[in-house]
């Protein structure tokens, strides 16, 4: 049973979250935590008390974890009011994996300015929060889609920064947390990791930037005398196209663009944000709130989905390891 937050009441959640339950009628099984008020006026809603009633109420039902929100939804129209509801629904499907009530949480998008300015939220989004509320985890952002999977050592900074953020400790973090997510989490038993340089081709040998040389290689070299498989630092121009994705099992970006670029242009609507490092499984879509289509019911919920599908691929994969 896989926990999904309602996410922004104001955005989309609601209506992907209603139609991902109309695709998949219990064949992945889920229950919404969020205010069954919020889900579109005439939808099936069964209001359950824990999830364990969710199972018996899925087949005919959206089975909906009530958590009362501050006043009505209104489509594309944030309420700073129920900013506090949202960072709460978060935090209670987190208490519920980690008691074992729900085997994975899938979370639906949030809208960081409303909540900093609704309830003053200190994180720079969903993933930092998660990891704050496993207590500090160490964590890794995935992008993952039928045709790739990439992380990015750094996510949400500007581009001018990335050469100062982009340290030898940060890109091993990403390397060890993506080669244990492929083992424990998608059963990848020895996994092929190709590391993208930071410069244009991958610095061309120290005439256009040193990072290569100076920061991404050495980390390599230590880590393959651990018995990694790692191919780079790679000219990120050639590392995304049919043949070279065919010689690894995920790519490591240097920072934000870098990586959702070609997983946004091959699996635009399949793609799915795994969040690596944390001790329980956590899946997103990999879009936003979308608030110039909220409450118009022509969002697609393809992504969120994907998402329900991957936590439970993710969930039975951890569970038998």
């Amino acid at each position: 049973m896989i926990a999904l937050t309602c996410g922004e009441p104001a955005g989309i959640g609601p209506e992907i979250a209603l139609a991902a339950w109309e695709r998949l009628r219990g064949r992945v099984p889920f229950f919404l935590i969020g205010d069954p008020a919020h889900v579109p006026e005439g939808a099936p809603v069964a209001v359950i008390d824990t999830p364990q009633e969710a199972a018996r109420v899925a087949a005919t039902a959206l089975p909906v974890l009530a958590h009362p929100f501050a006043g009505p939804r209104i489509p594309g129209q944030p309420q700073p009011a129920q900013a506090r509801g949202v960072i709460e629904v978060i935090a209670r499907a987190v208490d519920l994996v980690q008691a074992g009530a729900a085997s994975a949480l899938c979370t639906a998008p949030i809208h960081k300015q409303a909540l900093q300015e609704g309830a003053g939220f200190g994180f720079p989004g969903h993933t930092e929060y998660l990891a704050h509320l496993a207590g500090g985890a160490r964590v890794a952002m995935m992008l993952a889609g039928p045709n790739l999977r990439v992380v990015p050592a750094t996510i949400h900074i500007p581009l001018s920064e990335v050469p100062r953020a982009l340290t030898p400790a940060r890109i091993e973090e990403a390397i060890r947390l993506t080669h244990a997510a492929l083992i424990r989490d998608f059963a990848i038993p020895a996994p092929r990791l190709a590391v993208a340089g930071l410069n244009p081709h991958a610095g061309e040998g120290g005439r256009m930037g040193r990072e290569e040389i100076e920061v991404i290689a050495p980390v390599l070299e230590r880590l393959r005398a651990e018995g990694m498989a790692l191919s780079g630092p790679l000219s990120a121009d050639t590392m995304f196209h049919a043949a070279a994705r065919a010689r690894y099992d995920a790519a490591i970006a240097m920072y934000h663009d870098q990586a959702l670029i070609p997983i946004k242009t091959l699996d635009f609507d399949r793609g799915v944000n795994v969040t690596l490092g944390l001790p329980f499984v956590r899946t997103s879509p990999d879009h936003g709130t979308a608030f110039d289509i909220a409450g118009q019911g022509v969002a697609d919920p393809t992504s969120l989905i994907c998402a329900l599908e991957m936590a439970e691929r993710l969930a039975r994969a951890r569970g038998a390891a």
